[in-house]
């Protein structure tokens, strides 16, 4: 190889190594963010949280050498073009962690900025050398340098002070290095040089009523005073005060469209329909209209406006139902075949779940070739529900729609109603449900319906409970839906009724029940299928509300309790307690509780799983944890008994009379005349 050649191969590696260095940007950043918390798959979804919550983000932090490094969390809705600040500080083995308050709803983000911090680290260098007795008139001088570049970059007053501190750093006063104030102004002002910044992360922040909620469903064509004739929305606004009664913040309707005609189903799903069968709700659309129109025997769209804002005085939200498939009569069938999958013999494609089968619907193609038509005309559906006033939805079966249109219209309507609440009804496997949560619905049925034994409620409490889940996933639980009839309920015990409301109530922060189906306590399933006979899905049906074994007055209270306490207003405190009798573990008491934000209100719940037999044991309370000394007060919220209890483990009995306690902790306190009470 001649000199020539070698000099050019020289040339063409330097210039190879510095696009490669180009590539890898700002090489002088020191500082390694890793582990960031909360995020959800890698930053891809965002994490839930309510208004008012403190979102606490760690990480692991760490540079090379011995310079100290500083870290703030910064945070902004999205859109906004300034940050606010939060500052981190290491936990331990490197770990840090800062907190924010999210003080508006809708789309936030979030991201870690750390550096090294030069003044920071000049001054623990300082005190190193001051303490072994070293010359530092020159370190002086560094911490001159290092307060003036700060002055330069302040104003006003804090410059002043900083020109003041740069003075006399360099006359030699060493007691200006350790001035609290100088140190609070340069962790201000002092340039941030080479920070290293983490992706940016997203959050979505909801209202209150996405976490703590009371949902009542009904029919409203069941409504109706005198039986045989049809409710009316009307009638449901004469319903409301019975609704306020119990304790329910939103009230739910089944989809409220046109019914279809044709392959109408008949009473407890028969396939014929008499000339009065009122057909499924779900079977949408007919002449009448469609999605967007109201079922003419319900009233009107005016109507329907006035039950909104009627239902707003008692406190009461409009729940939606939203269900996208219709029935072979609805405009979309005629105006849009393409939309929805045709058989070789040129019929449509009905809706089915071998053996089940539902000849009264057609779902929508998702894989039509006018898929964007069909996405547009979906989202439409919601906006003009939003335009009449509600802003609550139940989604049916989501989980059988394309998860991508989910995504892109649930978050486009929030982008413009921040708002919204959606509750996804997907009764499927965990991983599905889970991903629904993620790409924008609010809140989720979940298996709690199935879940009986103590073992069964801890683990699936737990995972709920438990990161990554909790951080997206808001769980609602339901004891019954029209859908729905659980084994437990099928000897009509009225003990499981009471154990099943009061443990979706207290367990979650929100709950709901099909009603009045469940306060009057029906039980009577079809023949081999949790189903209710007689179902409301098929038939008008006309319910005694003032029946003597109602359970109206217990659930009323339930809510009462839900309402005054702040600890069942949360999930994140959920904690289970032993119970134990003769040394073992009791399999049939259930022991959990909730506390508050700052741990003054303390919920207990003990409940007693076997419906048949009292069962006695010791709950085992954490006396340091809940700052509890000497004598402390366990009052039943239920039966206003009160009970002395002290140490950690208390006696409770439950009969399949009584099978809940719902104890309020109370710590004995003294007044300023020193009077004990328990409070």
């Amino acid at each position: 190889m001649t000199v020539k050649e070698s000099r050019t191969r020289t040339r063409r590696t330097a210039t190879k190594t510095r696009l490669d260095l180009a590539a890898i940007g700002e090489g002088r950043r020191r500082v390694i963010i890793e582990a960031v918390e909360p995020i959800i798959d890698g930053g891809r979804y965002p994490v839930k949280r309510i208004i008012g919550d403190t979102l606490t983000v760690s990480c692991d932090l760490f540079a090379d050498g011995h310079d100290e490094v500083a870290a703030v969390v910064r945070h902004r809705p999205v859109g906004s073009k300034s940050w606010h600040e939060a500052p981190m500080r290491m936990l331990v083995n490197d770990r840090w962690e800062g907190q924010f308050t999210l003080t508006s709803i809708g789309r936030h983000e979030f991201q870690i900025v750390a550096w090294i911090d030069r003044f920071a680290t000049w001054v623990h260098q300082l005190e190193k050398r001051l303490a072994a007795g070293q010359d530092v008139r020159v370190d002086l001088q560094i911490g001159a340098m290092l307060v003036g570049e700060a002055a330069r970059h302040a104003s006003g007053a804090d410059a002043a002070v900083l020109h003041v501190a740069e003075a006399a750093l360099m006359a030699g006063d060493i007691d200006t290095a350790f001035a609290g104030e100088i140190h609070s102004l340069m962790a201000v002002h002092l340039p941030r040089r080479f920070a290293t910044e983490s992706e940016i992360y997203p959050i979505t922040v909801e209202r209150e009523r996405a976490r703590f909620s009371a949902w009542y469903e009904l029919f409203p064509r069941s409504t109706a005073d005198e039986q045989g004739r049809h409710g009316t929305f009307r009638d449901v606004i004469k319903r409301l005060p019975y609704i306020a009664e119990l304790g329910f913040d939103v009230l739910y309707l089944p989809p409220i469209h046109p019914i279809g005609y044709t392959f109408r189903k008949g009473k407890n799903n028969s396939l014929t329909a008499g000339p009065n069968d009122p057909g499924s709700p779900w079977a949408i659309g007919n002449a009448d209209g469609g999605h967007m129109s109201v079922h003419p025997e319900l009233g009107t769209l005016e109507d329907f406006r006035t039950l909104v804002t009627e239902a707003q005085k008692y406190g009461i939200e409009i729940a939606l139902d939203i269900a996208f498939q219709c029935s072979p009569d609805h405009p979309y069938v005629r105006e849009h075949p393409e939309w929805f999958r045709a058989r070789p013999d040129g019929t449509i494609q009905y809706a089915e779940n071998p053996p089940k089968k539902y000849q009264d619907i057609y779902p929508f193609d998702f894989e039509s070739e006018d898929w964007q038509g069909l996405w547009q005309e979906l989202h439409r559906i919601f906006e003009f529900w939003i335009e009449q006033g509600v802003r609550i939805f139940r989604v049916d079966n989501p989980h059988t729609k394309n998860f991508r249109f989910w995504d892109w219209c649930l978050n486009s309507l929030k982008s413009n109603y921040p708002d919204l609440i959606f509750l996804s009804e997907a009764f499927t496997r965990p991983k599905v449900m889970y991903h629904l949560a993620k790409i924008g619905f609010t809140q989720s049925y979940t298996y709690y319906t199935w879940r009986t034994t103590k073992h069964e409620l801890t683990s699936y409490l737990l995972e709920l409970n438990s990161r990554p889940v909790s951080d997206f996933f808001i769980p609602n639980f339901w004891p019954n839906t029209p859908d729905i009839l659980t084994p437990q309920f099928y000897a009509g015990q009225r003990s499981v009724f009471m154990t099943r409301a009061a443990m979706a109530a207290t367990l979650t922060a929100s709950w709901g029940i099909y009603g009045p189906a469940y306060e009057l306590m029906e039980h009577v399933p079809v023949a081999g299928r949790e189903e209710y006979i007689d179902n409301e899905k098929y038939e008008i049906r006309h319910w005694n509300l003032n029946a003597p074994h109602s359970l109206r007055h217990y659930i009323a209270q339930l809510n009462r309790i839900r309402r005054e306490h702040p600890a069942l207003q949360r999930n994140d405190t959920l904690r289970f307690h032993r119970v134990d009798i003769d040394f073992h573990e009791h399999e049939w008491l259930l022991a959990y509780s909730k506390t508050s934000a700052d741990g003054q209100d303390i919920i207990l719940v003990v409940v007693n799983l076997d419906p048949e037999r009292t069962h006695r044991g010791w709950v085992q309370v954490p006396l340091a944890e809940w700052n509890l000394n000497g004598v402390f007060q366990a009052h039943d919220l239920l039966s206003d008994a009160r009970y002395p209890w002290s140490g950690e483990f208390n006696y409770v009995e439950l009969s399949p009379a009584a099978p809940v306690h719902i104890f309020c902790i109370r710590r004995l306190r003294r007044d300023e005349r020193g009077f004990e009470y328990f409070a």
